[in-house]
C-alpha cells in the first residue's frame, strides 16, 4: 500500500476533469470526474498512490447508458459523479441534467462493463451514495437534503430528509456523506463553482441529523486570495491504508494579468487532511503540495502525461478519446484503413451540433497536438475547441489549409497556404505568457505585421497553427488564447484538441501530444 511521497505535484489529474469522486478497494483507488457534452461519459481513474493516475476506461461507454440528445447544450449533459464500493460492487451515481434524471450503475471490474442505469427522478444534482448501519442506501443531494432509497429497483422510501446546507455561501453542493468512528460527517461545497468556492463540513450522531457545523467553516477555500491555485471546491474524502486520510477536489490555474483567463477547464487536486479534536483540517492547496509527515513513500513521483502518442493500431479507440454527445458506428473505424482512424462526417460545421469529432482534452498550459491527415476529397482538420461558438480550427480542403477562428457570432479565416494533394502534417500549439515585455504594447501588438491577432497584456496564451510543407514547417496565424477560455466562453468544460471531418471522408495516420514548457520553445 503506497500514498503520496513527501510532496507531489498539482494537479494529480490535469486537464478537463472536474468534480471528482474517490473511493478506495485495498490497495487500489479509483476516481471518476463528469463528463458533460461528451461521449463515452465518466472516465474513471485508477492510481496506487493517489498521484499517479491512469484512465482504465469510461462508465458510461455505450448509447443504452447514455442518452445525450443532438440538442444538448455545451455544459449539460453528465455533472458530478460519485463513485462508491460496496457490497463486493462498485456503485457510480451522477445526473444527466440534459434529461433531469439522475442514474446509478454498477460493476463489480471498475473498468467494466458497467450495468444499464437505474433512474430517479429527484429534485436538484450532484447524487452522492451512502450505506448506513442498517445496509439502507441512502442518496444526497445538492439543497441539501437526503433520500432513503432502493437503488436497484429505483424507488424511494424516505424522504427527503433536510440536511445542513452550508454556512449560507451560494448553491450548497456536491455534499458527501460519511460514517468515521460514531458520527456522521457531512461535506458541502459551498460559494459558487468559480472563484468563491469553498469546501464546509458538519456532523451528526445520527444520519438524519441534526447536524452540528465544524468549528472553522469553511475549512478550504482560496477566495479572495492570490493563489495560483483558484476555485477550490467540490471535494471528497478518502482514507488510505495506513490510516493517513486524503481529499480530491476540483482548481482552476488561471494564467495571464487582471483579468486571468483559465483555458484548461477544473481540474483535480489532492491535498492531505489531519484531523485535530475530530474535525478535519486541511492546507491551501499549492502546485507543489507537502505530504504530512511518516505517511509512506510513494513507489513512483508524481506522472506528468507529457507525451501521449496513438498511431491508431489496435482494434478499439483508447478512452482518452471523446466525441460530442455520441459516436455513431458510422462515423468512425479503424479497420476501414488499418492504421489510420477514418471519420465520416455527420455535420457541415463545428459552429453547431452534430458534427463528427473524436478529441483528446488539453491537459497542458504549453503543449503541442499535432496529427497527420489525408483528407481526400473531403474537408477535415484539427480543432481546438471550448463548445460551437469558441473553437480555432485548422483546416484542408480543396488542395489549402487554412485557420478558421469562430468566437461568438464572428467567424474568419486568418491565413492560408495551398498544399499538394495527399497526407499533411497539421500542428496547434500553445504558449503561455503571465506577462508581455514591457516595451510591448497593447497596440504594437494589435497592428504590427505578424502579430497575434487580438493580444492584449492580460492575454493567457498564444495559439499558433503550423502545416508541414515541402519547404518546411509553415506558421499560418497566432492568436489570442483568452477568446477560448472559461471567462469568454463560459461553460463548466476546457479545451480539446479535435479531429474532424464535416465534409465527405478523411483518414488520420496518427496524433501526437506533448507538453512544451516554455523553456523549450
Amino acid at each position: 500500500m503506497t500514498t503520496p511521497s513527501a510532496t507531489f505535484r498539482n494537479p494529480v489529474v490535469s486537464g478537463f476533469h472536474p468534480d471528482p469522486s474517490v473511493c478506495r478497494v485495498g490497495d487500489d483507488y479509483y476516481l471518476v470526474c463528469s463528463s458533460f457534452e461528451y461521449f463515452p461519459g465518466v472516465p474513471i481513474l485508477h492510481s496506487r498512490d493517489l498521484v499517479n493516475w491512469r484512465q482504465i476506461g469510461n462508465v458510461l461507454d455505450r448509447p443504452g447508458q447514455l442518452e445525450l440528445p443532438p440538442d444538448t447544450h455545451a455544459s449539460l449533459g453528465i455533472w458530478a459523479p460519485t463513485i462508491r464500493h460496496h457490497d463486493g460492487r462498485f456503485w457510480m451515481v451522477t445526473t444527466n441534467v440534459t434529461l433531469g434524471r439522475h442514474l446509478i450503475v454498477t460493476a463489480t471490474d471498475p473498468a467494466g462493463p458497467w450495468s444499464d442505469p437505474v433512474y430517479f427522478d429527484l429534485p436538484n444534482v450532484d447524487p452522492s451514495l451512502t450505506w448506513d448501519d442498517n445496509g439502507d442506501c441512502w442518496m444526497t443531494l445538492s439543497g441539501v437534503a437526503s433520500y432513503r432509497i432502493d437503488p436497484e429497483a429505483g424507488t424511494v422510501l424516505e424522504g427527503p430528509v433536510p440536511m445542513w446546507s452550508g454556512t449560507g455561501g451560494q448553491y450548497p453542493e456536491a455534499p458527501h456523506l460519511y460514517r468515521i468512528g460514531d458520527w456522521w460527517y457531512l461535506l458541502v461545497s459551498e460559494g459558487g463553482t468559480h472563484t468563491g468556492h469553498a469546501v464546509s463540513i458538519a456532523r451528526s450522531r445520527n444520519i438524519r441529523g441534526p447536524f452540528e457545523p465544524g468549528p472553522v467553516n469553511p475549512f478550504l477555500t482560496h477566495r479572495s486570495t492570490d493563489r495560483r491555485v483558484q476555485a477550490t471546491g467540490h471535494a471528497d474524502l478518502v482514507q488510505a491504508g495506513d490510516g493517513s486520510w486524503w481529499m480530491v477536489l476540483l482548481g482552476i490555474r488561471a494564467k495571464g494579468q487582471w483579468p486571468p483567463y483559465h483555458v484548461l477547464g477544473r481540474e483535480t487536486f489532492l491535498v492531505p487532511v489531519r484531523w485535530v479534536d475530530g474535525w478535519p483540517v486541511v492546507d491551501p492547496v499549492e502546485e507543489v503540495t507537502a505530504a504530512p509527515a511518516g505517511s509512506p513513500p510513494s513507489h513512483a513521483a508524481a506522472a506528468d502525461p507529457g507525451a501521449r502518442r496513438d498511431d491508431f493500431d489496435g482494434a478499439e479507440l483508447a478512452p482518452g478519446w471523446i466525441s460530442l454527445r455520441h459516436r455513431r458506428q458510422e462515423s468512425w473505424s479503424l479497420t476501414a484503413r488499418p492504421g489510420w482512424l477514418t471519420l465520416h462526417a455527420d455535420g457541415t460545421t463545428l459552429d453547431r451540433t452534430g458534427a463528427t469529432m473524436v478529441a483528446h482534452r488539453q491537459l497542458h498550459h504549453d503543449c503541442r497536438a499535432a496529427v497527420r491527415v489525408d483528407p481526400g476529397s473531403g474537408r477535415a482538420g484539427l480543432t481546438l475547441r471550448m463548445d460551437e461558438a469558441h473553437h480555432y480550427d485548422l483546416e484542408i480542403s480543396d488542395g489549402c489549409v487554412r485557420v478558421i477562428g469562430r468566437v461568438g457570432p464572428f467567424r474568419q479565416v486568418f491565413g492560408e497556404v495551398p498544399v499538394p494533394a495527399g497526407p499533411v502534417t497539421l500542428t496547434i500549439a500553445t504558449r503561455t505568457h503571465d506577462l508581455l515585455p514591457p516595451t510591448v504594447t497593447a497596440a504594437d501588438q494589435v497592428t504590427a505585421p505578424g502579430a497575434p491577432f487580438g493580444v492584449r497584456p492580460s492575454a493567457c496564451d498564444t495559439v499558433s497553427f503550423e502545416v508541414a510543407t515541402e519547404q518546411g514547417p509553415v506558421v499560418l496565424a497566432e492568436l489570442d488564447g483568452r477568446y477560448l477560455s472559461t471567462e469568454v466562453a463560459a461553460g463548466f468544460t476546457g479545451r480539446v484538441f479535435g479531429l474532424y471531418v464535416t465534409a465527405g471522408s478523411a483518414a488520420f495516420d496518427w496524433f501526437d501530444y506533448r507538453s512544451t514548457p516554455v523553456s523549450e520553445q
